[in-house]
């Protein structure tokens, strides 16, 4: 069995109240406090909590707990919490047995008062714990309710659990509760169950990973919140259909207790499911309406259903209770009930979806088989799409033998598109080539080519190659190549629009224009037709990419509009995800946050999942490019977890490893960037490679390996001049120039900002244009043209801010700083070197330049002329760099911040002016990419 989770989710506010009990209690004030709830919900776990802060508070603690046997021995919870004091309590049980009995209870229950008021008068305050009073014998309670009116005057918290649930029939327990609350003696709380989120929360920390949203939506609607079936379920084979065997016996324990005709009334009631219908349930029974009337009542009042405000329909109050008397059922009585509620089902007009599972669960595959099909059409048409993924299969699995080839297929196909909407990607590629196949062996070739699009779509989603896809659709071309009436032309259309998507997705803008127009020529009269839509959509992104901005957006943003008018829901996720995607990757960061997030809520109001995915993975590579990195990582790791697609886990790991570059974690890092460009490789697609192949060319520089940086910036460049490329090439700008002028390669940094700016001028993409006067800037700095490069670092600076591009924006401003440096003007450059560790900070950010760089702008000493390890903008000094080239004079003064003197001080200890320190600090906070005094002291310590 799993552990427990290591944290309490979902329970800040009764801990926050607990706090505060906890407060007034040591201030001399204390109370009766109740924790109230059903089992499982976690009052033990909420209780030790508790516990565990009043000890850190200093407080005495001590505890006790009930159980079933001790409501027949008098005060025994009492006894025990009062013996973890050195309470003997047997003299005061002997001196209670005088007189009658009335009176023997009065002195029993005074004394025990009397003792616990004794313990907690003490000098320090004290925290009682008792658990499962629920359990607990009539003394134990007297004796609470007796000293209940004193704790306020006392520094005594009683604090006390009971199960909610178990109350019947304890009729004298719920009285006590009633008075001691109506009397304002006691407080009580109720635990709540978990909401979906908390649910997840809770089965990340159980697990230590993030669980897919699926797996913990089975999760949260099976075990209701209730945080012990959350474990339970987490801890069997297949948490979202197994049940837990300590559940279901604990289940059944309690239903034998429950009368002949009660019990076998729940087994009935839960065929129907968790929710049931009054009629309905009477009608399969066929008993009188006052049997059910008297079964349900027995039912509601031992806590195993609970009736709607209609008072005819009825819910188990936990799943698992409903699934512990299903499976409990004899296999043929189970298909039985389920017959008899097909037939009532059907009999009073319900959901063919209902009366499907019942015919199935019958074992009477011919009406489970139509039922199921009418409902999965009508699913699909409801934008359900996970119930029609579950009814085709219940279809296929109750198909007959002799099902002509031509539904078989067509049930096929349709299963394919729906679990493609749901991100089941590899079920779907094989439900739809098996489709593909058995079209090619009945001769139908039309068919054939009409699947191959869909099948292609799936097969990228998958991570396949481009020869394989454009191979498939050639294919398709090829059986239809005889025909030329209306049908085919139209699925040729379709074929060739296809193509031209698998051209513009490696970018080859070129071919995929020249196909695409084809695919236009054959005449589709409605322009909201789908080919219309996907069109629009192929060939708006190929103009964005090929530099033309505006007409680019409009034709994506008129596909979607189009899409969504005629219903078509494939069509208008693939409009967002194309639009909100290549503005995420063209520094478009308004346009793509505005597009990805109202196309993620489409997604989710249509069941596209997929979809939703993959745009969610940019939202987090927006959200990494403009520097809130928290969010990025979140966001990354969900799509990650959530996503079955190749395609949004090669985004969702190009993100996580930007992330981890910055902060340092370079093994991290270069593990996400290598598996995404393996991936990306297989799939020959620039957009999936290239970005791995830059986040390896950093963190080689980082790492101080100029040479291996220029290696990987070389095979982005070629990939991306083979097509001509600007908008995944220009990152690769500043970094290859670092990467040359840190092996002292001037020459080589010039030759590589003049190959990668003809691509970026040809294109001219506008949020690409900023990296040349970065790079231009970087070359003359290293030049000692520092006149040329502060307006070329100010004009970059400028443009990375304006397009919140924080990587390349947080390294132009240090950058600056260097320049500021270089041109001896030390209140610049401590404000810039101030500013970048600033927002370098904001982000979390480690490491964003090489610490060769501080150098950049004058020739290197032998010392410096190797490897430059790596450099940090909000801590100098990491580990293994090297020293920075102070001067004597500012080593001096690092020295005297490290003993704490101020700049007066300082003067007057060397010697020389107060204004002359602020100038050796500004230069010190400099070169040591710092920005606070406290990280000169603490460079100084390590340096001495």
């Amino acid at each position: 069995m799993r552990a427990p989770s290591p944290v309490l989710v979902g329970r800040d506010d009764l801990l926050a109240l607990a706090d505060r009990r906890l407060a007034a209690t040591a201030g001399g004030r204390g109370e009766l406090l109740f924790l109230a709830g059903e089992a499982g919900i976690g009052k033990t776990r909420l209780l030790t909590e508790i516990a565990g802060r009043a000890t850190a508070s200093g407080f005495t603690v001590a505890g006790a707990a009930a159980f079933p046997a001790d409501a027949d021995v008098a005060a025994g919870l009492i006894t025990d919490a009062l013996s973890s004091f050195g309470t003997r309590t047997a003299e005061l049980l002997r001196r209670s047995h005088d007189g009658d009995s009335h009176r023997q209870r009065r002195l029993l229950v005074t004394g025990l008062a009397d003792a616990l008021a004794e313990a907690g008068a003490g000098p320090q305050p004290v925290l009682i714990t008792l658990e499962d009073l629920h359990w607990a014998d009539d003394v134990t309670l007297q004796t609470l309710a007796r000293l209940a009116h004193r704790l306020p005057g006392l520094p005594l918290l009683i604090v006390g659990t009971y199960r909610s649930d178990e109350l019947y029939p304890r009729v004298p327990m719920r009285e006590w509760r009633t008075r001691l609350l109506n009397q304002r003696h006691a407080e009580e709380v109720r635990l709540s169950r978990l909401s979906p989120a908390d649910t997840a929360a809770l089965a990340t920390a159980i697990s230590d990973r993030i669980l897919p949203a699926t797996v913990t939506g089975a999760i949260f609607t099976r075990s209701d919140g209730i945080p012990l079936h959350v474990e339970e379920f987490l801890a069997t084979v297949d948490a979202e259909t197994a049940l837990p065997d300590t559940l279901a016996e604990a289940v059944l324990a309690r239903a034998a207790s429950l009368s002949a005709a009660a019990r076998s009334l729940a087994g009935t009631a839960s065929v129907i499911g968790r929710s049931f219908d009054v009629d309905l349930l009477t009608a399969i029974t066929g008993e009188r309406p006052d049997q059910i009337d008297d079964g349900l009542r027995e039912l509601a009042e031992r806590f195993f259903v609970q009736p709607h405000a209609d008072g005819f329909t009825y819910d188990f109050r936990h799943a698992l209770i409903r699934d512990a008397l299903h499976a409990d059922l004899p296999p043929l009585r189970r298909r039985e009930l389920h017959a008899r509620a097909a037939e009532a089902a059907l009999a009073a007009g319900l959901s063919d979806a209902f009366v499907s599972d019942q015919y199935e669960r019958a074992h009477r595959p011919a009406e489970a088989h139509q039922h199921a099909l009418t409902a999965a059409a009508a699913a699909v048409r409801m934008s359900a799409h996970r119930e029609a993924v579950e009814l085709y299969r219940r279809a296929l699995r109750t198909a007959p033998a002799g099902l002509p080839v031509d539904k078989s297929a067509a049930l096929l196909t349709a299963l394919g598109g729906e679990l493609a909407a749901v991100d089941e990607n590899s079920e779907a590629a094989e439900t739809l080539l098996t489709a593909y196949r058995m079209r090619l062996e009945a001769g139908d070739a039309l068919s054939a080519a009409a699947v191959a699009p869909q099948l292609v779509a799936v097969r990228h989603l998958l991570g396949a190659g481009l020869e394989e896809r454009t191979g498939l659709l050639r294919n398709g071309l090829d059986l239809i190549a005889s025909r030329d009436d209306e049908p085919a032309q139209e699925i040729r259309a379709g074929l060739h629009a296809a193509l031209a998507a698998a051209y513009m997705l490696d970018r080859r803008l070129e071919e995929a224009t020249e196909v695409g127009v084809l695919a236009e020529a054959f005449k589709v009269a409605d322009c909201d037709h789908p080919l219309r839509c996907h069109l629009g959509g192929t060939l708006g992104s190929i103009l964005v990419f090929a530099g033309r901005m505006h007409e680019g957006w409009q034709m994506l943003a008129n596909a979607i509009g189009r899409a969504r008018r005629g219903g078509l829901e494939a069509e208008a996720a693939r409009g967002y995800r194309m639009i909100g995607s290549s503005a995420s990757v063209l520094v478009e960061y308004d346009l793509a946050r505005q597009w990805l997030s109202e196309g993620i809520e489409y997604a989710d109001s249509v069941e596209r999942c997929n979809d939703h995915h993959y745009m969610a993975a940019h939202l987090a590579h927006v959200d990494w490019a403009e520097g809130a990195w928290p969010a990025a990582e979140t966001g990354a790791a969900r799509a990650l977890a959530d996503g079955q697609g190749v395609t949004t886990r090669i985004t969702a790991l190009h993100v996580l490893g930007y992330v981890a570059l910055g902060r340092g974690s370079f093994d991290i890092a270069d593990e996400c960037m290598r598996e995404a460009a393996a991936l990306g490789e297989a799939m020959g697609e620039l957009q999936r490679i290239s970005p791995a192949w830059w986040g390896l060319a950093s963190i080689a520089l980082l790492r101080g390996e100029p040479a291996e940086a220029i290696g990987w910036c070389e095979r982005g460049y070629e990939a991306s001049a083979r097509v001509r490329d600007a908008a995944y090439v220009f990152p690769y700008v500043v970094t290859g120039v670092r990467a040359h002028l840190a092996k002292q390669d001037l020459t080589g940094a010039r030759d590589w900002l003049r190959r990668t700016g003809e691509l970026l001028r040809d294109r001219e993409i506008p949020g690409t244009l900023g990296a040349l006067d970065h790079g231009a800037g970087l070359v003359h700095l290293h030049e000692g043209q520092t006149g040329k490069a502060r307006v070329e670092l100010e004009r970059a600076a400028e443009f990375w801010r304006g397009r919140r591009r924080f990587w390349e924006g947080t390294q132009a401003v240090a950058d600056q700083a260097r320049c500021a440096y270089r041109s001896r003007r030390p209140g610049d450059a401590a404000r810039l070197s101030a500013q970048a560790a600033a927002e370098a900070e904001a982000a979390g950010a480690v490491v964003l330049i090489p610490a060769g760089a501080a150098a950049a702008g004058r020739p290197r000493s032998p010392a410096t002329a190797g490897g430059t390890p790596h450099a940090s903008l909000s801590g100098p000094g990491s580990p293994g760099a090297n020293p920075p080239e102070l001067t004597a004079r500012e080593r001096e003064v690092a020295g005297l911040i490290r003993e704490g003197a101020t700049n007066r001080e300082i003067a007057a200890a060397l010697s020389i002016s107060p204004k002359t320190v602020s100038a050796h600090v500004a230069h010190i906070l400099t070169k040591l990419s710092a920005s606070r005094r406290a990280q000169i002291a603490t460079w100084a310590a390590t340096h001495r």
